[in-house]
Parts: C-alpha cells; sequence; structure tokens
C-alpha cells in the first residue's frame, strides 16, 4: 500500500502539490504543449489522481539517464504496440514538442513494425498525419 502523498512513480508532493486542479492542467498544458482531454476529466473526478499522474508524467517529460525526447518515443512505441490510435496521437504531439524528428519517428515505425507488427503501426496512422501537417 502506497503511503499517503506518494503517486505511482513513487516521490512526495512537490511544487504542483496544493494547486488546484485548473492551475494543474494548465501546468501539465504548458509542458506538453496541448492538454489531453482525459487529464480535464480526470481532474474533474479527483484532484489527488490528477496529482499522481503529473507526477508520474514528470519523470516521462525530464531529462534523466534517458532523454525526455526518448522516453517519449518510447512511449509512443509502447501505446503503438498497444495499438491505442488516441494515445499514438497524443504521444506524437508530445514528441514533436520536445524535438523528435521526422527521421526519428519514421525510424521508429520500422521498430514498432518488426517488434508489433502491421497492426501497431496502423495505429500510428491519424499520428503520422501529424507528423505530415508538420513537413
Amino acid at each position: 500500500m502506497e503511503e499517503h502523498g506518494e503517486g505511482c512513480c513513487g516521490g512526495r508532493q512537490e511544487e504542483h502539490g496544493d494547486l488546484e486542479h485548473e492551475e494543474l492542467l494548465e501546468s501539465m498544458s504548458e509542458k506538453l504543449g496541448f492538454t489531453p482531454h482525459i487529464l480535464e476529466i480526470l481532474g474533474e473526478l479527483d484532484s489527488e489522481s490528477l496529482k499522481k499522474y503529473n507526477r508520474c508524467n514528470k519523470k516521462l517529460l525530464s531529462d534523466g539517464a534517458l532523454p525526455a525526447k526518448t522516453k517519449i518515443l518510447v512511449a509512443l512505441a509502447v501505446v503503438a504496440a498497444k495499438q491505442c490510435e488516441r494515445c499514438t496521437v497524443v504521444q506524437m504531439q508530445s514528441a514533436l514538442k520536445n524535438g523528435a524528428t521526422k527521421e526519428e519517428i519514421m525510424e521508429l515505425m520500422d521498430v514498432i513494425f518488426i517488434t508489433s507488427g502491421a497492426p501497431a503501426v496502423a495505429a500510428c496512422r491519424d499520428a503520422l498525419k501529424l507528423l505530415k501537417s508538420k513537413s
């Protein structure tokens, strides 16, 4: 059982610990460059869950042993493998905002195809439209 104040990625509540969910959403949106609709719903239903999600998301969007861009590209591959089309769009938006290039993303598509097959690549259809519009 987790201790009070800890989230799925561990660690204590930090700078956003006391913010209302609207302020927290705004802060998260600035980092992502957009606001995923699910976060708005989560914040309305349970602001504590939104705070936990934020702590986990900060780990993904921060450089560590792996650069944030690399972690986001890994996340894109994972959600593609799970064939979550909406998730691939969200991760593609994040990857582009964090500097992923067309070449990096197309190479990732090769990895997705090799490891997860054509259905996983097909799950990236709408996400790839975002890349096409950037060209």
